[in-house]
């Protein structure tokens, strides 16, 4: 029997962090073909094109088939394995950011509830074969990260409407949500965790807490890392000096900035644009 193993790697988007594309892959596995247990460090979703298997995490375990999928969340253990009459063929997809967690959730995919059944209108089963076409394309790295944001599209689209014990939580999203697009707008401008909070009408603490809980860091955290994202983008531009860059993003004190850019990337704005031109 001839076994398929496809798996690719993608360049990330220099200073992308909101959603990065890190690999994606094709298996046609062998009967009785196992992986784990074990951890991975990236959300991997997985899209099952025939055959079938069962996926094993936090002590349950999930029968799947053609049309189906699971996502291993990072950190969390997991034990895949094909059945031995009708084994699995399935593509995936790898993904990091501080956006991916909030999006899985909005197509109702958690560590508690990691499987999804695709609908009949809903093309998910064709990511592997439009990222293997975006391969080597002028401008493909762009192309590849669309099919990732097309990808959790479909997945919103193929989740069940939300019942009624869900609004609570999506009441928070829609919080963070604008939150989220108020720094977007305002992020070059002096603004605080304060400002912040007072655009979305809620007490800071609390607003800074949903950060936490949605993302691993505080809403000061997040307002950091993007204007520091924001801030490497902007340092690929020779034409601006460190201090343009610095306004750009919000800081009057351009030595405040190096310091807080060092903070996040470990390298000096002057020492990340060298390697960067």
């Amino acid at each position: 029997m001839t076994r398929i193993n496809d798996n690719c790697t993608v360049p990330a988007i220099q200073g992308q962090m909101d959603l990065n594309l890190q690999f994606f892959g094709l298996e046609e596995c062998l009967p009785g073909h196992t992986w784990g247990p074990g951890l991975r460090d990236a959300y991997i979703l997985h899209y099952v094109h025939s055959g079938c298997g069962v996926f094993r995490t936090h002590d349950t375990a999930y029968e799947l088939r053609a049309g189906q999928g699971f996502v291993i969340f990072p950190d969390t253990l997991v034990h895949y394995s094909a059945d031995e009459a009708n084994p699995w063929t399935y593509s995936w997809i790898g993904f990091t950011g501080l956006n991916a967690k909030s999006l899985l959730q909005r197509a109702q995919i958690h560590v508690a509830h990691p499987v999804f059944t695709e609908l009949s209108d809903n093309g998910l089963g064709s990511f592997y074969r439009d990222l293997k076409a975006a391969e080597g394309e002028r401008g493909g790295d762009v192309v590849s990260h669309s099919i990732l944001y097309r990808v959790l599209a479909d997945l919103i689209r193929c989740s069940p409407q939300p019942d009624d014990g869900l609004k609570t939580r999506h009441s928070r999203e829609g919080y963070i949500r604008k939150a989220i697009e108020y720094i977007e707008s305002s992020y070059s401008q002096k603004i605080s965790v304060l400002d912040i909070a007072r655009s979305v009408g809620l007490d800071r603490t609390y607003l800074s807490g949903l950060f936490k809980e949605q993302y691993g860091v505080s809403l000061q955290a997040f307002l950091l890392e993007y204007r520091m994202n924001r801030a490497a983008d902007l340092l690929r531009n020779p034409e601006l000096s460190v201090s343009d860059v610095s306004r750009s993003v919000g800081y009057i004190d351009p030595f405040l900035f190096s310091k807080m850019f060092k903070k996040v990337t470990g390298s000096s704005p002057r020492q990340y644009r060298e390697t960067r031109l």
